[in-house]
């Protein structure tokens, strides 16, 4: 692993000079080159969580081509991103090594290579830093192409998919020392609007999820202008009572719809928790096994003080290290939602990464409703997991003590 590390300068000089959209075929010719691999592929996870996408390092489709898409459920590639940990295995070709390909704790994709011959522990450790280091190439380069974000997507979206998509987070998840968090959003057939955001600043963690009233292209618009409110006022270092007046401001202003949403933000120092609630369900928390709502004051939703001002109220909620805090939209619960026990759920899903857990939960959701659900299912996942931790525990993209794996308890379901 030496040497490959003594090469990344020049490799990632290479990546540079590449065009975007070749960048991964850099890593690809220096797995080749160094340590004979006969086949190398970076597979992305798409939007759903539910299938990857070849990238194929020997040359990607262009925009007219289609990517081979594999449904990751009971996959070996589904292992390796719940482990987060290397596979290997003999294969007709060769020796197969399967490395995630992961950024503090959002899995992007996987890098899967065909060597010659069964590698030892220093030609596997060099494959899984490639990998590593392909995921900081994968964020950066795709600033720059669409290649990435095509790769992600199972069906050209609508404008107001495209502007939804837009509004979430680039990483549906993350990983710090305090806590781990996914979100996950199941749309509906003509998209309601739902988003989810997160920020994570030196002492801080903000999150939030909206619903705006409506469907398709008014709703998209909707959370446009809300989420962007919410944003800049955060980025302004407002507080959250001003936080949620500004969004409120904003949706009077567009003079069309209002939204509900909750604000949360937590002082990594102190662990103190603070919650806006506008209008929203009650978030659940799961603790010691027992799944409860949180009880919280409700405020009226976003873009109604019509009449006169509405002071939002900020409010502190217990929170305590090993809790797990679910934050929904009402798709969660309505329609055929309400024949799912997401009570239930959260308890037999509690030794599952937060990124496992929201994908259960969602995908859930939208079995009960036939596959065809009337308004957008939007879930967050908080493992909080207290102030005591100042450092994650890594040695690549995540804390495989995190991952669904890597938990003592974990059971399959």
């Amino acid at each position: 692993m030496g040497s490959w590390l003594k090469g990344l300068p020049e490799l990632l000089t290479a990546a540079e000079t590449a065009a975007p959209a070749d960048a991964v075929d850099v890593f690809g010719e220096d797995l080749r080159r160094r340590f004979g691999a006969t086949d190398v592929s970076f597979l992305i996870v798409d939007l759903t969580g539910k299938a990857v996408a070849r990238l194929s390092t020997g040359g990607a489709p262009g925009t007219g081509g289609e990517a081979e898409r594999i449904p990751l459920l009971g996959s070996v590639y589904e292992q390796v991103i719940r482990t987060q940990r290397p596979y290997q295995e003999a294969t007709g070709q060769g020796h197969r090594v399967i490395t995630p390909v992961t950024n503090r704790g959002d899995a992007i994709g996987l890098l899967d290579v065909t060597l010659p011959s069964h590698p030892d522990e220093t030609v596997v450790n060099a494959v899984a830093e490639a990998a590593h280091v392909l995921a900081y190439v994968v964020i950066a380069n795709g600033r720059f192409t669409d290649l990435y974000t095509w790769g992600k997507r199972t069906r050209p979206p609508t404008l107001a998919a495209e502007i939804q998509y837009q509004l979430l987070p680039q990483s549906l998840s993350c990983e710090g020392a305090q806590f781990t968090l996914c979100g996950n959003l199941e749309p509906s057939e003509e998209l309601s609007g739902d988003t989810f955001d997160y920020a994570l600043e030196r002492d801080t963690l903000h999150l939030s999820v909206t619903d705006p009233m409506g469907h398709d292209l008014a709703a998209a618009l909707a959370a446009t202008v809300l989420v962007n409110a919410l944003r800049g006022a955060r980025r302004a270092r407002a507080g959250l009572a001003e936080q949620a007046h500004r969004a409120d401001q904003a949706l009077l202003d567009h003079g069309r719809g209002h939204a509900t949403g909750q604000l949360l933000r937590i002082d990594l120092h102190t662990g103190r928790a603070q919650l806006v609630n506008a209008g929203h369900p009650w978030p659940l928390r799961l603790r010691d096994g027992t799944v409860e709502e949180i009880p919280c004051e409700v405020d009226q939703p976003f873009g109604l003080s019509v009449v006169a001002p509405h002071h939002y109220r900020v409010q502190d909620i217990d929170l305590r290290p090993g809790d797990r805090v679910l934050m929904v939209t009402d798709g969660m619960f309505e329609h055929h939602g309400e024949d799912v026990d997401l009570p239930a759920l959260l308890r037999r899903t509690r030794t599952l990464h937060p990124r496992e857990t929201v994908l259960t939960l969602a995908s859930a959701v939208r079995e009960a409703a036939g596959g065809v659900l009337e308004d957008d299912a939007t879930v967050m996942c908080l493992d909080w997991h207290g102030t005591r931790e100042t450092q994650r525990h890594v040695s690549s993209g995540a804390d495989t003590g995190q991952a669904s794996a890597g938990r003592t308890w974990w059971q399959p379901y």
